[in-house]
């Protein structure tokens, strides 16, 4: 765990002067260790590169690594590969896989990217209960005013396809997922 924080610090420039490379150099001694925090920051400096040169398919070998230990920035960063076929072949049933692991640990993004495939049925059947689901769970999260409009946006148009009972069962889905989560829907 100390190769991770010290690789973060190197990474903000906190207490050292801010070096990518030496970022990396320290995460790869905490993915030595099999930290999945480790292994979803390499993932992070593949992906952007930052510290190596930009590498999509060394991005998904660390957060596939990290993400099958549980890890949720992981799942989601590894479905929003397989969304954009980048670094692996485009596959919206495995995005919606990974999605969907990460939105139940309550990663917003995942939540948001879920809600969407479940609206445009992209790698699961479109069922607007689901979509309108998970777009009020993430509705209810912070998030910055373009995707707070989005959400709410397509939440609605989601509702609209429903009945009121589905609607009312979706909205006590929700309630109930709120309070397991200690969140409180808006």
């Amino acid at each position: 765990k100390a190769q991770y924080l010290l690789a973060g610090l190197y990474y903000d420039g906190q207490g050292v002067p801010q070096d990518d490379t030496q970022a990396v150099f320290w995460y790869r001694k905490g993915v030595e260790q099999d930290d999945a925090e480790a292994q979803d920051a390499l993932g992070d400096m593949y992906d952007s590169g930052r510290g190596v040169s930009r590498d999509y398919a060394e991005a998904a070998l660390w957060y596939r690594k990290a993400a099958e230990q549980g890890d949720a920035d992981a799942q989601d960063s590894l479905g929003n590969l397989y969304y954009k076929g980048q670094g692996v072949p485009q596959d919206d049933a495995q995005a919606a896989t990974w999605f969907r692991k990460a939105a139940e640990q309550s990663d917003t993004n995942a939540q948001l990217m879920l809600g969407g495939s479940y609206y445009w049925g992209r790698g699961v059947p479109q069922d607007y209960a689901e979509a309108y689901f998970w777009l009020d769970v993430v509705a209810a999260g912070n998030m910055n005013a373009l995707s707070a409009e989005w959400t709410a946006k397509y939440r609605d148009k989601a509702a609209s396809f429903l009945t009121p009972v589905d609607l009312f069962r979706q909205q006590e889905r929700a309630r109930k997922w709120f309070e397991a989560h200690q969140a409180k829907p808006q």
